[in-house]
């Protein structure tokens, strides 16, 4: 026991000492997707908070959670910002080196319903019957979505026409596109 709480300090002094040095540690960020919700992330680096804590930040958009595990599983980023979803399915395919959640960056979802034309009157009702353009099956967004769509009634699955085919990347350009389409 003696020996783990002398590793274990070590461990913790040796990074410690390395914070008065001069250069900058570089931390590779993959973020999921560019969202209002990393807002905080962005000022930091557009005011150089990081440098001034001697931290060299490379942040890239990987669009989409499987495409920023699979940045973090092939050592090309450090930390994702990523739903809890994608670890788990990392782990539910054997890896005998799982990714860990250690952090909440957010308090919910990022996904909005959004319509074409102002409706004052809206009930969720309407959406029955609709066509409506979800996200990748499994993923956090589709499954919150889901969720709000049973709470309010809707059976996402038979009350309306789910979409569920079209890149994360292109959602918003789908939408554009498309008329006659909730998200």
């Amino acid at each position: 026991m003696r020996y783990l709480s002398l590793l274990l300090t070590l461990l913790l002094i040796i990074p410690l000492a390395a914070c008065n040095n001069d250069k900058a540690d570089t931390i590779r960020v993959a973020e999921v997707t560019r969202s209002i919700f990393y807002a905080p992330q962005y000022v930091a680096l557009s005011e150089g908070f990081f440098e001034e804590e001697g931290i060299n930040v490379e942040l890239t958009t990987t669009w989409g959670g499987d495409k920023t595990m699979t940045a973090v599983l092939s050592d090309g980023a450090d930390i994702a910002l990523v739903g809890s979803e994608t670890s788990i399915y990392v782990q539910a395919q054997g890896s005998s080196d799982p990714v860990i959640n250690f952090a909440q960056l957010t308090q919910t979802d990022g996904t909005f319903l959004v319509a074409r034309k102002k409706d004052d009157n809206f009930e969720w009702d309407q959406l029955k019957g609709s066509t409506f353009l979800g996200q990748r099956k499994g993923g956090m967004p589709q499954m919150v979505g889901e969720y709000v769509l049973k709470k309010q009634g809707i059976d996402p699955h038979n009350d309306l026409e789910l979409i569920q085919n079209i890149d994360f990347a292109n959602i918003a350009s789908a939408l554009a596109l498309c008329n006659e389409i909730h998200y």
